[in-house]
Formats: C-alpha cells, structure tokens, sequence
C-alpha cells in the first residue's frame, strides 16, 4: 500500500523528489518513506538523477 502511494506521488511530482518531500506530500512519517524507499532501490523501481533525490525508474 505505502509503496504504491509513495511511487504514485514520485509520478505525479513530475520531478526528482527527497524522502522528506514525499513525506510532506504523502502525509506518511519520513522513518516509513525512508524504508519504501529503500525497498524501491533494492527492486530497481527508483533510480537517483541528483544526489539526495529520486525518481520513479522508466
């Protein structure tokens, strides 16, 4: 559930995002979007353009 949120709102950002920005945005704690995005990572389903941000992977 959280992860679907969390690449959703990474899609609809339209830009490379921080943990603490989909935190913001989603309304999840930063500690559950830092562990999605670690999941994310490992499955190669985000990648990192700029150092500290990420974007849903094409």
């Amino acid at each position: 559930m959280e992860k679907e949120t969390v690449l959703k709102t990474m899609k609809e950002a339209g830009k490379p995002v921080s943990a603490g920005e989909v935190a913001t945005l989603t309304g999840l704690d930063k500690k559950i979007v830092d562990k999605v995005f670690a999941e994310l990572k490992k499955e190669g389903a985000i990648i990192s353009p700029v150092r500290c941000k990420w974007t849903p992977a094409e």
